[in-house]
């Protein structure tokens, strides 16, 4: 049975001209060399948002299999799993016949995705990013992927809607509060997001701080780096059934015991593509993550 929120009719499957294939420049045909430019009708996506984006978008009938992250809605976890988004075997993507590939950019290793380019079947870079207009981005390459730039253009519309809703929100709700997002916290060690990343995002648009802006992307603190963060707030990915007590356990850590957010116990626990997706789901984790952190400071 198909989710409530994805449920709609699909539409004739119409002949279109697919984006263009990944690292191939503007100037440059739209189709991979060797591919053909019919309607492609057994579809593999590679990344959380895209596979939703078929979903919000009806189309999920062409889907034949899904990289490992693409979990949402269940009936994505039904389909072939071809591997992590970062570590895809081109065997494993070719072993379902594929006539197009939905790339999320930075899938890879670089290795596999130079094969796949060489193999004939159409691949679709979808553009990555962590903004508001980035998700709206990442609708319309898909729908023009799948030849239904109509469709994508009214889920934009909606969608464009619905963040702006929950960004005025977390506005009017803005706690300023410095949150830092624990990615992982192993041996003692803390690695953190910096900014350009998807944690860097989400806890903006929330209506709060990154607790550490001097460095971009993800990197292992010291503990002089972390007190000096003083973060009030860890937010971390959902690991495991017992991930509230796991959560907790990060506050072993002997500098992060010391900040506000130690001494008050205070983390918040999201599941990861939910809260660092950027796809249809992007404007609810913002309202999830702006009244649990607006909940921590009353």
């Amino acid at each position: 049975m198909r989710s409530r929120i994805f449920s709609r009719p699909c539409s004739v499957l119409a002949a279109c001209a697919l984006t263009v294939a990944a690292f191939v420049a503007p100037s440059k045909p739209l189709f991979a060399e060797g591919t053909a430019s019919n309607a492609a009708n057994r579809i593999v996506a590679v990344g959380g948002a895209v596979t939703e984006i078929v979903f919000a978008l009806g189309e999920e009938e062409r889907l034949v299999a899904r990289d490992t992250t693409s979990n949402f809605p269940e009936e994505a976890a039904e389909l072939p799993d071809v591997g992590y988004i970062r570590a895809l075997s081109p065997e494993g993507v070719m072993s379902v016949d594929p006539d197009l590939i939905l790339m999320l950019e930075g899938s890879g290793p670089q290795e596999s995705v130079d094969v796949l380019k060489k193999s004939g079947v159409a691949i679709a870079d979808i553009p990555e990013g962590f903004t508001e207009e980035d998700i709206l981005k990442k609708v319309r390459a898909v729908g023009d992927a799948l030849g239904v730039p109509d469709k994508a253009e009214d889920l934009a519309d909606q969608l464009s809607a619905d963040l702006e809703d929950a960004r005025k929100q977390a506005e009017s709700n803005s706690t300023e509060l410095r949150v830092l997002f624990v990615l992982m916290a192993r041996g003692g060690r803390i690695m953190a997001s910096g900014t350009d990343t998807a944690a860097h995002g989400i806890i903006d648009l929330a209506g709060a701080q990154n607790a550490v802006s001097d460095f971009s992307g993800y990197k292992q603190l010291s503990d002089e780096a972390i007190l000096s963060a003083a973060p009030d707030v860890v937010l971390m990915m959902q690991r495991g059934p017992n991930h509230d007590v796991a959560a907790q356990e990060v506050f072993n850590h002997p500098a992060l015991a010391q900040t506000p957010a130690g001494q008050n116990k205070r983390v918040i626990v999201m599941g990861g593509q939910y809260l660092l997706g950027f796809g249809p789901r992007t404007a609810d984790a913002i309202r999830d993550l702006s009244k649990q952190l607006t909940d921590l400071r009353s």
